[in-house]
């Protein structure tokens, strides 16, 4: 358990009368650690997209919270995470993103992997020339795969092991936005980004929850939807959000368009919902085109926004598609000073966590009280444990 024990009694109440978060979760390193178990590893956290990997042996290496990670296209397609490390002693096996041509050799004593993990080749283990031992059993020393699926391309894993299965924590997610279970063609090298901000995770989500700021931190996007067009998306204990009604659909200097997810409803013309999947997804669903956030968390006040745009076709118009990253990459970069801002506002040790407008932040109160219960929870389980 950590050494910082926080109470957390006055968020786990009603938005009326709770308090945000203690400072504690946003600055301290032991209460950081703490988190980093009950919110990340615990859950299904967004790790990385599958579009990151594209074909059949694409490798990327990524450190998640410390623990080296493989995520992997295997030869027929699936995509699957490994710990990145040997079964013999341990060593990173793939240092940058690179094409598995054959098996995937460690660069220490050559113990060889195929891409679905499965340990095929162990040179000398028994001795000079011989390259098997009696026990040295190879099917019991394939890399150690972690829990993965993959939902609207994100890769989402369960680095504990122990999660209810993804389609039963966000079955509400999963039918709410049904329509859109179309196939995500992601926008190419023009449809990514990432943004480094100064500020711990929580506050990104935080701040993505609510339509509350709009007015004086996105001007433009103000311009034509409104404060008062927009509405408030709550499912305690999965993900909370907000949408509007005034979805203004791009278009290119001679009128061009993206293309509509087909069968999507009437409803979604002019309709537009932007949800926080906890812990750490972003998901933002339009009439013709999507986008991924996956935070990132480097630390207690470093986080790395992974942003990624998709569309309902293979091929769309090259100008469009930049113009509309342009476009989202201003919105995003509009909100830096004010989760950096928050986050150093957290230094100031008399802040009790704020207090919530009861009707515009309660999405975000939502989320406090989601990381509140896991964090709770996660105490009960270690004080039985010990």
């Amino acid at each position: 358990m950590s050494d910082t024990v926080t109470n957390l009694s006055s968020v786990r109440t009603s938005v009326e009368h709770a308090n945000g978060l203690p400072n504690a979760h946003y600055i301290d390193p032991a209460v950081f650690e703490e988190e980093k178990h009950a919110l990340l590893f615990s859950q299904w956290a967004g790790l990385a997209v599958a579009a990151d990997v594209p074909e059949p042996g694409d490798a990327k290496p990524i450190t998640f919270l410390g623990m080296p990670l493989l995520l992997l296209r295997d030869k027929d397609g699936q995509v699957r995470v490994f710990q990145n490390i040997c079964r013999h002693r341990g060593m990173i096996l793939v240092e940058e993103p690179r094409k598995i041509e054959g098996a995937i050799r460690c660069p220490y004593h050559s113990w060889c992997y195929s891409t679905k993990g499965k340990l095929v080749s162990t040179p000398h283990v028994g001795g000079p020339g011989h390259n098997t031992h009696d026990a040295i059993k190879r099917d019991e020393l394939g890399l150690l795969e972690v829990r993965s699926h993959v939902w609207r391309d994100v890769v989402w894993i369960n680095a504990s092991g122990d999660a209810a299965p993804f389609e039963e924590v966000h079955a509400g997610l999963i039918t709410r936005w049904a329509e859109f279970d179309k196939p995500l063609y992601h926008g190419g090298s023009d449809s990514r980004f990432e943004l480094s901000v100064t500020t711990n995770w929580k506050l990104a989500v935080e701040n993505y929850c609510e339509s509350y700021h709009l007015p004086w931190v996105h001007p433009g996007l103000n311009s034509y939807s409104r404060l008062e067009d927009h509405y408030h998306i709550e499912k305690p204990g999965a993900y909370s959000g907000q949408g509007t009604m005034v979805y203004r659909q791009l278009k290119g200097d001679g009128g061009e368009i993206f293309p509509d997810f087909e069968g999507v409803g009437a409803k979604w013309n002019e309709q537009a919902e932007y949800i926080a999947v906890y812990p750490n997804v972003l998901l933002g669903v339009h009439r013709d085109h999507a986008f991924t956030i996956v935070l990132e968390t480097k630390g207690p006040e470093a986080t790395v926004e992974h942003v990624h745009l998709y569309y309902a076709a293979p091929e769309t118009d090259a100008k469009l598609r930049a113009k509309n990253t342009a476009q989202w990459k201003e919105v995003f970069e509009e909100d830096i000073f004010v989760v950096e801002g928050m986050q150093r506002g957290r230094h100031a040790d008399q802040f009790d966590g704020g207090r919530f407008s009861p009707v515009m932040d309660s999405p975000t109160h939502c989320f406090h009280d989601w990381v509140a219960g896991k964090v709770e929870a996660h105490r009960g389980a270690t004080k039985a444990a010990e």
